[in-house]
């Protein structure tokens, strides 16, 4: 099966990755069940500043092509797991998200380094099954990834704004006035309905992850803008999309050729169950996240 570096889960709005070619579908078969679509694998065009040639990149439209699927019925462990089969190390995640704050306007972009997960119901780790594992998950977002991520949007000549907290509701309802005053009051700067559990998945994965977060509206609090709709996300998210593209593929552009950041052995010291003693049926199904541990010695 074809590889993939790195790899984009494109949100409302950001249906394809359109600077690709030499493309090609892929669906690979997960423990989980299908993907939220097939997986197009292609060439990023352009030429990289260190000259590296191209490397291959995944791109999945998290809610299907159409949008067809609810935030709360999103296959996060399937679109993982496939990704990590596929060799990818880097996920960036482009996801729509209402602002809390008055300087982060509709339209811009931010790159947020924390989450509060106010989901409920959503199965969110790879691990159960006769197998106990606790990954660290104080800083949510790969910081090298993050920074990354945020040094292409400012390149793309995007407003973007850097850091912020984002809290991630279940939906797919928008929020009340009394719930977005609240999460003004606690300080948090945007809120969406998909990062989770996408970062904490990713990080069980040992895959760095980010978010570039398009923003599309004042969510409810803002006295003096309509209150969010569905058709106010879309006729915005149809003005973002372009630098939200653009500043992607220069991402992907900048990715480091070595990963050196925590994310890379996030589950070394995670792991609470003797290796011994988890069932040879879930060390199976795991091989692609758990591999490396497991043939280390007792």
């Amino acid at each position: 099966m074809s590889r993939a570096r790195a790899a984009i889960i494109g949100g409302s709005g950001f249906y394809a990755l359109e600077d690709l070619v030499d493309v090609e579908e892929v669906r690979p078969e997960t423990p989980f069940g299908p993907t939220s679509d097939a997986i197009v694998i292609g060439s990023l065009k352009g030429t990289r500043a260190d000259a590296r040639p191209p490397e291959r990149v995944a791109f999945l439209p998290r809610h299907g092509r159409g949008h067809r699927i609810l935030p709360s019925d999103l296959p996060s462990r399937a679109n993982i797991y496939a990704l990590k089969t596929l060799g990818v190390e880097f996920v960036i995640g482009v996801s729509a998200v209402g602002s809390l704050r008055e300087e982060i306007a509709p339209l811009h972009l931010a790159v947020p380094d924390q989450l509060i997960d106010r989901t409920a119901g959503r199965p969110s780790t790879f691990f159960g099954d006769g197998l106990a594992a606790h990954v660290p998950f104080a800083e949510p977002f790969c910081p090298v990834l993050r920074r990354t991520l945020y040094e292409a949007s400012t390149h793309a000549g995007a407003t973007v704004h850097d850091g912020g907290t984002l809290v991630v509701m279940e939906g797919p309802a928008f929020s009340t006035r009394a719930e977005s005053a609240l999460y003004r009051s606690w300080g948090a700067s945007l809120i969406g309905m998909t990062a989770l559990p996408e970062a904490k998945l990713a990080r069980e994965a040992e895959m760095c992850y980010a978010i570039l977060a398009c923003t599309t509206d004042y969510d409810c609090w803002h006295e003096s803008y309509a209150s969010v709709t569905a058709e106010m996300i879309i006729r915005n998210l149809t003005q973002s999309v372009a630098a939200a593209r653009q500043a992607v593929s220069l991402a992907l552009e900048r990715l480091p050729a070595h990963r050196d950041c925590p994310c890379v052995g996030a589950l070394r010291d995670a792991v609470a169950t003797p290796w011994h003693l988890v069932p040879q049926t879930t060390k199976q199904k795991l091989a692609p996240i758990i591999g490396k541990y497991v043939e280390q010695p007792e």
